[in-house]
């Protein structure tokens, strides 16, 4: 198998495992979270900075600081590169799916016991 017919099988791949209509749809996917990723690699010096991070700042804080500030932006960028590109619907769902997972911890244990 060539390079291409390896790259047109991956994509066919992410094609069928998101569900999408066309190859089109898979790479304007794939742009945004290109877009979305490199934006972050932008900004997060830019956040570190403003708090006075540097090579100095313990890891801990950084660590926290990303966790509470650059992944929850993370999510919004996506959101709206996903919208200007017309694949808002598509997000929008692996956002949902995103939260439900991380709340999960945090939701009230239902009684499922139904004697």
């Amino acid at each position: 198998m060539n390079e291409a017919e390896e790259s047109h099988s991956f994509l066919e791949r992410l094609k069928k495992k998101w569900g999408l209509k066309n190859l089109f749809q898979v790479i304007i996917i794939l742009i945004v979270f290109s877009l979305t990723g490199m934006t972050v690699v932008v900004i997060r010096p830019v956040i570190f900075s403003w708090f006075g991070f540097n090579e100095q700042t313990p890891f801990w804080l950084k660590t926290i600081t990303y966790i509470l500030l650059i992944f929850p932006m993370y999510q919004i960028l996506i959101l709206v590169y996903g919208t200007l590109f017309g694949q808002f619907a598509f997000f929008w769902e692996k956002e949902k799916k995103l939260f439900k997972v991380l709340s999960r911890p945090f939701r009230p244990k239902t009684n499922r016991n139904y004697n």
